[in-house]
């Protein structure tokens, strides 16, 4: 049997999920389960719940928790909001946002959706238009996605919420958060979000395996008159003090105690600290790639610098020259892991994942090895970016 030659030192994880664990989380997670009647569970749980409401600015939300991943969080979202034959409105975000559509088809509801322009955040005016032309109001939902990661691209929650305000439609705004949460500013009561979507993997410094739920009034009011068959994914079920109740039988242990210790470190940088942290490592990685992009070989794939995302940045690559190559070489070579493109972008793009347990010198690890990797590959770019991304970061660490 052969074994490959052991790399010293540490593979950089900069995917935009799952991404860097801290040691904290790690020890936290490396501990024999305790039994389902512990009272220590119970106050695992309940840490949990309350950190997730201030991280996702609620008092009154609350929070149900389930063992699968973002996608089993979409799933819980169809089946507790949206009546059998119902409908929902999905704004085009790309990837994600076209395959929640197609899991709400896969499941029997109508989807009404806008278009996607490659490259730009969905537009409110839209939004507006669709929810104002759906006179029967047989649109229950509208389904937003906040940043998605495919094409690296935010949009404003803020706009959208005034859009369907400005429709008087009464449709729920539900918005998929698990790309920014932990990462950029969320205020769900104040910003008037019903429902709000999240799972482990990415600014809460997990590994896949939580997926979760915020549930304002109206969608639990929702919830309650929506006469669809649902069993585990019901959220009405998981009622009870005790966590086997709360999780409809064995809970994910370990990723409780990991979740707890992520968000005691996220609480102790500070939340605005976190966000600032963020905000700084982004415009590291994105004055990068606007000096690599001189030389047309590599650019932003979001040409509008307020909705590039603070979690992830995706890069397209001219005709002729292979992300994937990149990507390949910098993981093997370079010992850095970077992202490629899904769905329609997959060959087009590559991705730096910027977000979770990361600082200065690991974005610049990052920034190196891919520069490594082009320069190998002979593909042309602005030999500087390493240094814009050093001055960004000096004057961010100043100020």
């Amino acid at each position: 049997m052969t074994h490959s030659p052991r790399i010293p030192g540490t593979r950089f994880l900069h995917s935009p999920g799952p991404t860097h664990l801290p040691d904290e989380v790690l020890d936290a997670m490396h501990r024999q389960p305790i039994d389902l009647m512990d009272p220590r569970l119970i106050d695992i749980v309940a840490a949990c719940e309350s950190g997730l409401q201030r991280l996702a600015g609620t008092a009154a939300g609350e929070v149900i928790m389930y063992a699968a991943n973002g996608h089993g969080a979409w799933e819980v979202v169809i089946e507790n909001l949206l009546p059998p034959d119902s409908s929902v409105l999905i704004p085009g975000t790309g990837h994600f946002s076209d395959s929640w559509a197609l899991q709400c088809e896969a499941l029997g509801r109508h989807t009404v959706r806008t278009p996607w322009r490659e490259g730009h955040p969905i537009d409110p005016q839209d939004v507006e238009a669709a929810l104002r032309e759906d006179r029967e109001h047989r649109i229950q939902a509208v389904f937003v996605v906040h940043t998605d990661t495919a094409s690296s691209v935010t949009s404003d929650l803020d706009a959208l919420r005034a859009a369907v305000d400005r429709s008087g439609h009464p449709a729920l705004f539900v918005v998929d958060a698990v790309a920014s949460l932990g990462a950029a500013p969320l205020a769900m009561d104040a910003q008037r979000i019903d429902l709000l979507v999240g799972a482990s993997q990415k600014g809460l410094m997990l590994p896949p395996g939580i997926g979760f739920v915020i549930i304002g009034a109206a969608a639990a009011e929702a919830a309650k008159r929506n006469p669809a068959p649902r069993f585990y994914w019901d959220w009405g079920r998981r009622s009870g003090r005790m966590a086997y109740q709360k999780f409809c039988g064995t809970p994910p242990l370990n990723l409780l105690m990991g979740m707890r210790a992520g968000l005691d470190l996220l609480f102790q940088e500070g939340v605005d600290a976190v966000h600032a942290r963020h905000r700084l490592l982004a415009a590291a990685v994105q004055a990068a790639v606007q000096a690599w992009s001189r030389e047309g070989a590599v650019d932003f794939f979001c040409p509008t610098p307020a909705a590039r995302s603070v979690s992830v940045t995706a890069i397209r690559t001219a005709a002729g020259i292979d992300p994937e190559a990149i990507r390949t070489l910098a993981r093997e070579r370079f010992q850095v892991a970077i992202a490629g493109g899904l769905g329609p972008l997959h060959g087009r793009v590559f991705r730096i994942g910027h977000l979770g347990d990361l600082n200065a010198a690991m974005i610049l690890g990052a920034l190196g090895g891919v520069e490594a990797a082009m320069l190998s590959l002979g593909v042309p770019f602005g030999r500087d970016g390493l240094q814009r991304a050093v001055d960004v970061l000096v004057a961010g660490c100043a100020s």
